[in-house]
């Protein structure tokens, strides 16, 4: 199965996305941003299919999304189930942090992704 990978259709939306990032998608691409991360390379908006993701790192095949209160309704719950799916289906592993995790311990959240990153 042939997957697209930042479908020319997606651009404008992705680059709107990286405009107008939220405070907590801000506060972790402060710690993302230029290989900080076990040197390993983040993007922004980076989109598979049909979804933009919060962030991508291509080397570890690993999408991170952000989560706020919009995620914790039944509809969002079972969007956020078939997009996991989809990018599974994709060799792309999902973690998800809800916004007042970054906020409130953004260092357990950094731990928690460096520890799905391989050797650099």
């Amino acid at each position: 199965m042939k997957f697209e990978y930042n479908n020319p259709v997606l651009k404008l939306r992705r680059r709107e996305l990286r405009n107008k990032a939220t405070d907590t998608e801000k506060i972790l691409w402060q710690k993302l941003q230029r290989k900080q991360l076990r040197r390993h390379k983040f993007v922004r908006q980076y989109s598979v299919g049909p979804y933009i993701l919060d962030f991508y790192c291509p080397k570890a095949r690993l999408a991170i999304e952000l989560d706020g209160f919009q995620h914790d309704s039944d509809e969002g719950k079972i969007y956020d189930q078939e997009r996991t799916n989809y990018l599974a289906t994709c060799d792309i592993k999902v973690i998800r942090f809800w916004n007042k995790e970054i906020l409130s311990d953004l260092e357990k959240v950094i731990s928690r992704i460096a520890g799905l990153l391989p050797p650099s």
